[in-house]
């Protein structure tokens, strides 16, 4: 396959057709050199990640892939998270710089995710 550089979004909502299956994927790709289709299907939705100390890797997502293999993970979009103390919860968080800052009203303290590191893993 070439080194085209599909972009992957919003996955586990939208299903599509495999050509010459019954099956679907969440995402279907075909090369437009050689016209080979691969495929990606999530096995495992996305799981909120688990604050621990010190922070530990944790799995977020599972996908099974067909003829591609995935090799880097960017943060666009935005994400979601819960205060640990207050439960507050925030949203629009931007992790493409791979760290978010605001303030927690109930706690009258500044709240972070810092120093986000993706890792891609073959099973």
């Amino acid at each position: 396959m070439s080194r085209n550089t599909p972009q992957l979004g919003e996955p586990q909502q939208e299903m599509n057709e495999v050509s010459g299956s019954r099956g679907e994927a969440n995402f279907v790709w075909r090369c437009k050199s050689c016209k080979r289709e691969a495929t990606a299907t999530i096995q495992a939705p996305p799981a909120a990640y688990q604050q621990a100390s010190p922070p530990t890797r944790q799995k977020i997502i599972e996908f099974d892939c067909r003829g591609l293999e995935f090799t880097e993970f960017k943060a666009d979009g935005e994400w979601l998270a819960k205060g640990l103390e207050s439960n507050t919860a925030f949203s629009g968080i931007d992790l493409q710089e791979s760290e978010w800052f605001d303030y927690d009203e109930k706690l009258g303290e500044e709240v972070s995710i810092k120093d986000v590191k993706w890792e891609i893993r073959r099973a």
